[in-house]
């Protein structure tokens, strides 16, 4: 039996629109891996971090987290802020020199993935050491564990902690 030409021509066409489609949801997948940006414009782009992005606008940081670094960030999620006391925040955002020191203390100089990280003690940007700890894949940052690691910017890394930390005074 002989299959009718208009079949096969509309089954020839049926298959070229499915691998078009095909080829078009591939090519469009692959588009949809986000391309790194800066510290500053990964924290911004985070909807977790959008209380962490206010602080650093209000204290004149997105410059300096937009530069050429290469920092790492311990960035506390939206969460921490909200375990912070209100008479703290308050007082934070009245004082832009205080709070930068704050957001400082969660920044270190250099590019450290959780894979780098060592039992041992790093510089702030602020000046102050803090401790970093490393237990298999549990990363810490004195009492703050990191959530999820490795978030790679054009200058640096970020790295999304569970608490505010806070200099000694």
């Amino acid at each position: 039996m002989h299959t009718p030409t208009f079949l096969n021509s509309a089954l020839v066409s049926t298959r070229r629109t499915l691998v078009a489609a095909a080829l078009v949801a591939l090519v469009t997948g692959c588009a949809t891996v986000p391309t790194p940006v800066s510290i500053a414009d990964t924290i911004a782009n985070t909807p977790s971090l959008s209380t962490l992005n206010g602080l650093v606008k209000t204290a004149g940081l997105t410059d300096t987290l937009k530069g050429a670094g290469p920092y790492t960030v311990f960035a506390p999620n939206n969460e921490a802020f909200k375990a912070v006391p209100a008479k703290t925040l308050d007082d934070l955002a009245k004082n832009p020199e205080k709070l930068k020191a704050v957001l400082a203390y969660h920044v270190i100089a250099g590019k450290a993935m959780a894979a780098d990280v060592k039992n041992s003690n790093a510089k702030t940007l602020n000046g102050a050491d803090v401790a970093l700890s490393k237990a298999g894949e549990f990363v810490t940052i004195e009492n703050a564990a990191v959530t999820q690691a490795d978030i790679v910017a054009t200058n640096g890394v970020v790295h999304i902690i569970d608490t505010v930390l806070m200099p000694a005074k």
